[in-house]
C-alpha cells in the first residue's frame, strides 16, 4: 500500500519552485540592475512616462529591494532550501554512515571499476599484506569475516556528500545578512564645505538629519583634472572627532572610502562655491592668516592693520584655473593691486618689507554614507557558498573494498570500488592502488 504523501510538504520541497524561484529573482535583480533605485518619483515619469511610472509604482519597483513581493520570494525560496534539505538529509546521511562492511559480496561483483586476483599464500597470510599496503596507500582499512572470508574496506571524504547543504545553508546566511542590513543598516549622503564639521547625514529616504554619534570634519579637498579638462581625481581629508579628540585622518578618493564604528565614507562628489581662501603672510614677521573671501566684500586683519579684497574675477576655465584681482593695503603708501593666479604664491613688496599672498577656490565634498551591519554575515555566506561549490563539484566520496577469500586451495581477491562524482579520476586512484597490491611481491598476484 503506498503511503499517503504530505502535499503541503511536497510542494516546499519541490527543485521546480526552487526553479521558480531562483530565476524569478535573478530577473528581478536584473530589472533592479537597469532601473535606478530610489530616485524621485519625477524622474521616473520623465524618464519612463506616466504608465510605466504608475506600474513601478504599483510594483515598488524604485525600491524593488524592499518591496513585498521580492521579500516574498526571498521567504519563499529559503523555505524551500530548507524544506529540500530536511527532506533529502536523513538519505544522505544513511549514505555517509552506512556499515559499508556489511555490503554484499554479489554487489562487489557487479561493481565498476572491479578486478580478481589469485595468489598462492595463505588466505591470513594475503590479508596481513592487502591490510598493509592499503594504509602506506592512504586507505587505513577495516575489516570483517563475512561468508568465509574477510571483506576489507575503506573510504575518503564521505563528509562531501554535505557540500550541497553547505551551499544551501550559505544562501541563507546570505539572505539573514541582507535582511539584517535591511533592518538596521542606514544610507544617506551630505554635502560639506571644506573646514567644516558635521555630527549627521542626510537618510536618503527621508531625507531627514541622522546623527553619526560623532563629529566629522573636512580639512581639504583637492581636484585635479586631465589635460581634456574633465576632472581626474577628487580627494577630501577627513578627521573624526569624538568627545572632543581627533581620533582618525583619512584621505580619501573614489573606491577608498573611510570606515569608522560601522559607517563607510565615500567620495561621491564635489560642489565649487565663488569664495575663496586667501591667505596672507608678513615675510619680515612671519605672522599668517587664511581668509574666507567673497568678490567685492572687505576683509580687515586688525591685528596686522591689513586690508584686502577680491576687485575682479576671472572664472575657472576647464582645468580650474582662476584669475582674482586683489585690492590690498598695510595702511603704510598707496594700496597695491594685483592678480593671484590660481594657487601660485604671489609676492608683493611695500614699504616696509613684503607679504606673500595665496588663494584657492573653496569646495564641498559630496559623500555618500552606508551602515551596513549585514555585511559581514553576507561575507561569511559567500565564503560559505565558495567552499560549499568546491566540496560538491569537485571533490567526491570514494570508496574501496577488498574481499579475500579461500577457493580451489587458492587465496582469492576481488578488490573493486567506486565514487559518487569524477569517476574518470577516481578511476585513476584505484588503478594506482591496485598497481600497489599487484607490486607488492609477498602477495604474488595473478589476475583470474
Amino acid at each position: 500500500m503506498k503511503k499517503n504523501k504530505n502535499t503541503f510538504w511536497e510542494f516546499f520541497a519541490s527543485v521546480k519552485l526552487a526553479l521558480f524561484c531562483f530565476f524569478t529573482l535573478a530577473i528581478a535583480s536584473i530589472v533592479g540592475t537597469i532601473i535606478p533605485q530610489n530616485e524621485a518619483p519625477s524622474f521616473y515619469l520623465q524618464k519612463y512616462g506616466v504608465k510605466a511610472a504608475e506600474v513601478f509604482r504599483l510594483l515598488n519597483i524604485p525600491d524593488m529591494y524592499n518591496s513585498w513581493w521580492f521579500v516574498s520570494l526571498l521567504s519563499l525560496f529559503s523555505i524551500n532550501l530548507i524544506v529540500c534539505s530536511i527532506d533529502r538529509l536523513p538519505t544522505v546521511w544513511k549514505m555517509v554512515t552506512m556499515d559499508n562492511l556489511a555490503t554484499k559480496v554479489g554487489r562487489l561483483e557487479k561493481m565498476t571499476p572491479r578486478q580478481q586476483f589469485g595468489s598462492p599464500k595463505p588466505m591470513q597470510e594475503v590479508v596481513a599484506e592487502v591490510e598493509q599496503t592499503l594504509s602506506d596507500a592512504g586507505w587505513k582499512p577495516s575489516r570483517r569475516e563475512r561468508d568465509g572470508g574477510t571483506l576489507l574496506f575503506s573510504q575518503k571524504t564521505p563528509w562531501v556528500r554535505f557540500g550541497v547543504y553547505i551551499v544551501h545553508l550559505s544562501i541563507l546566511v546570505i539572505f539573514a545578512g541582507a535582511i539584517i542590513g535591511t533592518l538596521f543598516g542606514a544610507k544617506g549622503s551630505i554635502m560639506v564645505r571644506e573646514k567644516s564639521i558635521v555630527p549627521y547625514y542626510y537618510d536618503r529616504g527621508s531625507q531627514m538629519q541622522v546623527p553619526l554619534g560623532f563629529d566629522l570634519r573636512v580639512n581639504d579637498f583637492s581636484l585635479t583634472y586631465y589635460d581634456t579638462g574633465a576632472p581626474k581625481e577628487f580627494r577630501s581629508d577627513l578627521t573624526v572627532i569624538e568627545n572632543g579628540q581627533e581620533v582618525l585622518n583619512k584621505s580619501i578618493v573614489v573606491n577608498d572610502p573611510l570606515n569608522y564604528k560601522g559607517f563607510t565614507f565615500y567620495q561621491s562628489s564635489y560642489q565649487a562655491y565663488d569664495e575663496y581662501w586667501i591667505t596672507v603672510q608678513n615675510q619680515n614677521s612671519g605672522e599668517r592668516k587664511t581668509f574666507l573671501a567673497r568678490p567685492g566684500t572687505e576683509i580687515k586683519w586688525r591685528e596686522a592693520g591689513v586690508t584686502l579684497g577680491i576687485v575682479n574675477l576671472m572664472q575657472p576655465d576647464r582645468w580650474g584655473r582662476y584669475r582674482l584681482k586683489i585690492w590690498f593695503s598695510d595702511g603704510k603708501g598707496e594700496p597695491s593691486v594685483f592678480w593671484l593666479d590660481g594657487e601660485t604664491l604671489v609676492s608683493v613688496e611695500r614699504l616696509d618689507g613684503a607679504f606673500a599672498f595665496k588663494s584657492e577656490q573653496l569646495f564641498a565634498t559630496g559623500l555618500q554614507i552606508a551602515k551596513d551591519p549585514g555585511v559581514w554575515p553576507v561575507y561569511i555566506g559567500c565564503t560559505m557558498m565558495l567552499l560549499g561549490l568546491i566540496i560538491a563539484f569537485f571533490l567526491s566520496h570514494k570508496r574501496v573494498w577488498v574481499y579475500i577469500y579461500d577457493e580451489e586451495n587458492k587465496t582469492k581477491l576481488l578488490v573493486a570500488g567506486s565514487a559518487n562524482k569524477n569517476k574518470v579520476g577516481f578511476e585513476s586512484m584505484y588503478d594506482t592502488l591496485v598497481e600497489k597490491l599487484e607490486e607488492n611481491e609477498t602477495l604474488q598476484l595473478s589476475k583470474v
